[in-house]
């Protein structure tokens, strides 16, 4: 190779090797960006949920969550909310999920994740294998089957309704 040649494949896999790092930084950035957002506004729906509870004692009822959620929906990137507040109860605790939302990564790497907000008002990244987990140690057997009734109502299913054993 002379030295013209040499020059111009440096100069290519120097355009190449920019090229792919700034793309990694875009998406890098863009997941940053909306996973700040939709926790920023499960925190604000968190909120909501605290009001309302130290209020009227008990949590809000899913309908007041679903409007809270359409006022929510055109300013930030949530995702569909599952609400588990039917079976939050007394006995309950303040590590108990009460509403989550799946969310995907634009890279393969990262896969999905779980937005979740506890029942004390704190807010989680979480990854699935943890989420998933600590889920089913919290739902019971009525939960399940009603979500499995869900599943056969929607064609397709929901990609974030979670069964666990």
């Amino acid at each position: 190779m002379n030295r013209q040649q040499k020059a111009i494949l440096r100069d290519t896999t120097t355009v190449i090797v920019i090229t792919v790092i700034a793309v990694a930084a875009m998406i890098n950035l863009k997941n940053r960006v909306n996973r700040s957002e939709a926790m920023r506004a499960m925190e604000h729906l968190g909120q909501i949920v605290l009001q309302y509870r130290e209020k009227h004692g008990s949590v809000p009822p899913e309908s007041y969550i679903d409007r809270i959620k359409e006022e929510l929906e055109g300013h930030v990137r949530l995702g569909e909310v599952i609400y588990r507040a039917q079976w939050i109860d007394f006995e309950s605790t303040p590590d108990e999920i009460l509403a989550y939302t799946e969310k995907y990564h634009s890279s393969w790497l990262f896969g999905k994740k779980y937005i979740v907000l506890r029942l004390d008002g704190r807010v989680e990244w979480m990854d699935k294998r943890e989420f998933e987990t600590l889920l089913a140690q919290q739902q019971n057997s009525r939960e399940l089957e009603m979500l499995h009734k869900k599943l056969k109502q929607t064609s397709p299913p929901p990609s974030n309704l979670v069964f666990s054993p």
